[in-house]
Formats: structure tokens, C-alpha cells, sequence
């Protein structure tokens, strides 16, 4: 056997184990590709499903979420109003209720004066102001009512 006879053989059989390394190869990777094809059908057949759910319960809280924010408005709506019609009471009967306690006030003095008494002005001022003092809101330290 020639050297080129030789070199041709060893060819031909590097090549055939080459293809056999290739048909394994070529083997595994078939069985990979059907195992993979399964477990994405298997993902399909779960995963849509739960999507769906998921779906719905986002609606759901959506739908939720904006029925608090309604109520949040409407909530802050009566707030307001509540807030100006307390206003409005106050500055409509404050200055009234204040003139009928200085008004009772001093029909009090009038009459100890018709009596013959003397007049105690400490004892009336006093009622004059815890009278005002009730009627007005309470006040924080930095003015605010």
C-alpha cells in the first residue's frame, strides 16, 4: 500500500467517525428540540390561562381603585363644603350671640344699678369675655382658627 493509499484510508475514516459524531450530535439535539417543543406547549397550556386570571383581577383593582378615587373626591367635595358652611355659621351667629351676652351683660349691671347696688365691673368684664372666649373657635398660637 502506496502512502497515498494510506493517506485516503485514514481519510475516509476520519470522515466516518466524524459523521458519526455528527449523527449523535445531530441525535441529541433532535431530542432536545422535542423536549423543548413539550415543555413550551406545557408553559402554553398554563401560562394562558393564568394570564387571563391575571387580567381580570387587574380590571378588578382598576375598577376598584377608581371607585376610591371617586370617593376620595367626593369625600374632599363635602369637606369643602362643610368647611365653608362652618364658616359661614360662625361669622352669621358670632357677632349676634356676642351682642346678646354683652347685651345680657349689661342689662345685669342695670339691674344691680336699679336695686341699689354698686356695680362690680370685674365680676361683669369677666362674664363678657368667658362669654366671647365661648363663642369664638379656639385659636392656635400662630393665629390660625
Amino acid at each position: 500500500m502506496e502512502a497515498g493509499d494510506l493517506a485516503a484510508v485514514l481519510v475516509a475514516v476520519v470522515c466516518l467517525a466524524a459523521i458519526a459524531i455528527l449523527v449523535v450530535a445531530v441525535s441529541s439535539l433532535v431530542r432536545t428540540l422535542r423536549t423543548l417543543r413539550e415543555t413550551v406547549d406545557m408553559l402554553r397550556a398554563e401560562a394562558v390561562p393564568m394570564v387571563a386570571d391575571l387580567r381580570r383581577a387587574v380590571d378588578h383593582a382598576t375598577a376598584g381603585l377608581e371607585r376610591v378615587d371617586d370617593l376620595l373626591d367626593t369625600a374632599e367635595d363635602i369637606s369643602t363644603t362643610v368647611d365653608a358652611a362652618s364658616r359661614l355659621t360662625y361669622r352669621a351667629l358670632s357677632p349676634p350671640l356676642i351682642g346678646a351676652a354683652s347685651l345680657a351683660a349689661g342689662l345685669g349691671r342695670f339691674a344691680r344699678r336699679l336695686r341699689g347696688g354698686t356695680p362690680d365691673r370685674s365680676t361683669d368684664d369677666t362674664a363678657i369675655q368667658t362669654t366671647a372666649i365661648q363663642i369664638r373657635p379656639e385659636r392656635r398660637r400662630d393665629g390660625v382658627a
